[in-house]
């Protein structure tokens, strides 16, 4: 039955979320036929504005119905997330400036362009460029969902209303590129930090209080089993480690204006954790209130559930915009990501090399349209959810996989580029490997170490310090024998600051 009620407020802040898509291609004027424009948004977006581009990037729609959902099912393990926060942003700080300052210089806008240069290597960067594509499909498709269980809770048709939503998101994406996302996220994070501190006052309050609240939670829910120490602690770095290195988080940090808006960032961009761990306790109270699990999406409904159960209609709407807007604004930006990527790093690398820049964002476009095209067919074609579900697991665990070939060797000058290469393969492999043995329903997997029955560790944090013990090992092998290649084809000065112009 639809919610009339609900879809007034919802289609409501979704038209006008659609008109700020288009006006943004007026904002901060730039020729958006060059695909740093379009791809970057001309790279000067100051402190506030990357604030929330990057919030609105990392905490996505399906964040906000999958942690809570796996708080629901398996109750202290989707705490893993809280941790993340902890550890990325000090990395952030460290690192990505960095990698801003050199693709500042040297006009990267992929970190497969940074990896082509660094290491001299078209191959190389082409692995990296797939890796980033590959990845990131299953991550839009997951927005996608976030988007259809709330339609589907509201009552309303979710093919037609999935593709209504889509087209509009494809048009504005098309003429705005990087800015329309990031105007919009501007008004995604706000009504997500309004609806979780309404929702963290107000349903307590009907629950009879937090007291309440962890009294019903059955005790195995809030504490973390000692079998799990090993997975929830590896789940944690390794998806820290990884978190930066997706095509969409680089996207919106290569945006901003300068190195010190992404190091004030770092410092900034942990509330947004606090609101994730706010976020994460409507999965115990969604168990306080009884509710189930219902229709084809399961425990990813009982947000959405527990809101309905706990507001009016209209409240309801504004919250299940907000979570649509949050898919919208990160579907956007991962589109425009990999379009990036396969622009510069697969068409004019290898299918036309003297392509205009012009052409490189007329290519671009298209290519974003396909990118939503193929990560809405996860979701409209019967039986492919599931696929875009476990595929994401190993998104994570081969993106991961890049960090030698990316952070690595911001610093390490004498990597070799063929003990990367071994590296990369290396990983991709033994991940997969442990994916297909988990036959892709886990991130986990019981390792031989720790006692006779192992120890549950995640896939990714294995591979990868199997790929950088290869690619140490190698490029150390290389230079002792002498035939060490492209160690550092870039100058230290491509590294620093570019010296100010003299006034006119």
């Amino acid at each position: 039955m639809i919610q009339w009620d609900e879809v007034a407020v919802f289609v409501s802040l979704g038209l006008f979320v659609t008109v700020l898509g288009f006006v943004a291609a007026r904002w901060r004027r730039g020729d958006l036929d060059l695909i740093e424009e379009w791809g970057l948004g001309g790279r000067r977006f100051g402190t506030i504005v990357t604030w929330f581009l990057l919030g609105g990037d990392i905490y996505t729609a399906y964040t906000f119905i999958a942690v809570p959902a796996l708080v629901f099912g398996s109750g202290a393990l989707g705490l893993f997330v809280l941790p993340v926060g902890v550890i990325v942003y000090p990395l952030v700080y460290l690192i990505m400036p960095r990698l801003w300052q050199v693709a500042k210089n040297r006009g990267y806008v992929t970190a497969s362009d940074y990896v082509k240069e660094r290491f001299d290597s078209r191959f190389l960067a082409l692995l990296i460029a797939v890796t980033g594509i590959v990845a990131t499909m299953p991550y839009i498709a997951l927005q996608i969902l976030g988007i259809a269980v709330v339609l589907n809770v509201m009552g309303v048709n979710v093919e037609a209303a999935l593709l209504i939503s889509f087209l509009v998101l494809a048009i504005f994406t098309y003429v705005s590129g990087l800015r329309a996302p990031t105007l919009i996220a501007l008004v995604k994070d706000s009504l997500i930090w309004v609806t979780v501190i309404v929702a963290i006052i107000v349903i307590p309050l009907k629950l009879g209080g937090f007291g309440t609240i962890f009294a019903t939670v059955p005790a195995a829910h809030l504490t973390l089993a000692p079998p799990l120490f090993g997975g929830y602690s590896t789940l944690a770095l390794g998806s820290a480690l990884a978190l930066f290195l997706f095509p969409h988080t680089i996207t919106g940090t290569l945006a901003a204006s300068s190195q010190h808006a992404i190091k004030r960032n770092s410092a900034f961009l942990p509330a947004y954790t606090l609101l994730l761990g706010l976020i994460a306790l409507l999965g115990y109270m969604a168990i306080a209130a009884g509710i189930r699990p219902a229709g084809p999406y399961g425990a990813n409904s009982v947000v959405p559930q527990l809101i309905q159960f706990a507001f009016p209609g209209w409240f309801a709407g504004f919250a299940f915009a907000a979570i649509a807007i949050g898919a919208l604004v990160p579907a956007s930006i991962m589109s425009i990501a990999a379009a990036n990527l396969f622009c510069r790093n697969i068409y004019r690398e290898y299918l036309r090399p003297n392509a205009t820049p012009r052409d490189e964002s007329r290519v671009a476009k298209i290519a974003s349209l396909l990118v939503k095209v193929g990560a809405l067919g996860f979701i409209l074609i019967p039986g492919l959810t599931q696929y875009a579900i476990t595929l994401q697991l190993a998104g994570g665990v081969w993106i991961i996989q890049t960090l030698p070939a990316v952070f690595l060797a911001l610093y390490v000058k004498w990597l070799d580029r063929r003990a990367v290469t071994l590296g990369w393969l290396v990983g991709i492999v033994t991940g997969t490997y442990w994916l297909l043995v988990e036959k892709f329903a886990s991130a986990l997997h019981a390792f031989p170490v720790g006692g006779p029955n192992g120890i549950k560790l995640y896939i990714g944090l294995v591979a990868v310090l199997l790929n950088i013990g290869v690619v140490v090992v190698g490029s150390a092998l290389a230079h002792a024998l002498g035939g060490a290649q492209a160690g550092w084809t870039l100058s230290e000065a491509d590294y620093e600051p570019l010296p100010a112009e003299p006034a006119a």
